[in-house]
């Protein structure tokens, strides 16, 4: 086999960056065969732009297709489980984009019972893909953006601890209606955008362990709190808002500090109250060595327009609510973001039939630490993880 059947679930947002990523995989190591959504109008137009031969409304019907050996998940994160559990059922390798799961349900309820229950759908897709012994690529770009790639490489040559790890992911909030509440996005700020800091921080304790002795440092315990910002009264009366403030019952802004194992921290900010565009943000203090990572903005490109309409109809960069004055446009955000490098390496994992980089045990890690971060904030207390039964 030297090259690998795709069908992908979904066709709006998650799954046009997906395609994008796959671009140039196409026609050497990759054939899409498939696209499937609930909306058919929707599936046969994102299948007629991106050349799909076949078009599906049911995703069982794609896990009948022999020929097609990679289910693609980029569906709303309430869906992922189920999907993930059925095709590895079928014997499917998968694709997931983050978070791998959460708890879908009224926002009133206790975190304890919020974390039981995403922890417990984790633990399903987890025991689905053991069992059936299919390949689990938890799409994570973080950790394969090229700056995060090459601190590894540093991390690798100094051989220095890793003391401290800041990190953060903020924008001015999600314009997608399925965001607005815990029964289809599972959480606010934190599950949505602190997931990606999450797991970059959690990798990268991973990694300084395997290549200290063979055995990755995990997170320990959990500090979390969290905020309603935009409920706040004096936001409420401004005539004008900048940023999204439709949230129904989840946060907004968020914070989390971990402790590892061997006695390490770090503190991630989420939060979805910040103007100016995404903000991809990490710090690594190691006892030798710093690095500073700018995912995005960077200064690779920095541009100046004295009015928003200028630049016309050009992408700058996401979420930024104007194109006037400074500017920070990625010349290839996804490249610089790590999307065809994860899909890359799912393709190659599959082939030389070996393990992802990001793969089940760093998609399970993040969502148990997002839900004790919850618990923590309802709570006031640090909330210990349960060590792994394998170590």
């Amino acid at each position: 086999m030297n090259q690998v059947s795709i069908g992908i679930v979904g066709s709006r947002f998650a799954a046009d960056l997906h395609l994008r990523a796959f671009e140039k995989l196409r026609g050497q190591k990759v054939e899409i065969l498939a696209v499937c959504s609930k909306n058919r109008e929707s599936a046969e137009a994102f299948a007629k732009r991106f050349q799909i031969p076949r078009v599906y409304t049911d995703y069982r019907q794609m896990l009948d297709q022999k020929e097609i050996e990679v289910i693609d998940l980029c569906v709303t994160t309430n869906l992922h489980h189920t999907i993930a559990i059925d095709a590895a059922e079928a014997g499917k390798h998968i694709i997931c984009e983050k978070p791998l799961t959460g708890y879908f349900g009224e926002g009133k309820v206790s975190r304890q019972t919020m974390m039981e229950e995403a922890l417990k759908n984790a633990a399903a897709v987890s025991k689905a893909i053991r069992k059936n012994k299919v390949k689990f690529g938890y799409a994570e770009n973080f950790v394969y953006a090229p700056p995060i790639t090459k601190v590894k490489n540093l991390m690798n040559a100094c051989r220095g601890t890793v003391l401290d790890i800041r990190a953060e992911e903020s924008h001015s909030g999600s314009h997608a209606v399925y965001s607005r509440e815990w029964k289809t996005s599972g959480g606010g700020s934190l599950m949505r955008l602190g997931s990606h800091p999450i797991g970059a921080v959690l990798h990268l304790k991973h990694y300084e362990g395997l290549i200290k002795s063979g055995k990755p440092i995990r997170a320990q315990s959990v500090i979390g709190d969290v905020g309603h910002l935009t409920k706040m009264e004096s936001f409420q009366k401004e005539p004008k808002k900048w940023m999204v403030d439709s949230w129904i019952d989840v946060e907004d802004w968020s914070a989390a500090l971990i402790t590892f194992e061997d006695g390490s921290k770090a503190s991630i900010l989420s939060t979805d109250v910040s103007l100016g565009g995404v903000k991809n943000l990490l710090s690594v203090y190691m006892s030798n060595a710093v690095a500073q990572i700018n995912i995005n903005p960077n200064n690779s490109l920095v541009v100046y327009s004295p009015e928003g309409s200028i630049f016309g109809s050009e992408y700058i960069t996401e979420k930024v609510e104007t194109k006037a004055g400074w500017q920070f446009p990625s010349p290839d955000e996804d490249w610089m973001r790590g999307y065809p490098q994860e899909m890359e390496d799912f393709m190659e994992a599959i082939l030389k039939d070996r393990n992802p980089i990001s793969g089940i045990d760093l998609a399970y890690e993040t969502v148990e630490v997002i839900y004790a971060a919850y618990l923590s904030a309802e709570t006031g207390k640090r909330i210990e993880l349960v060590k792994k039964q394998d170590e």
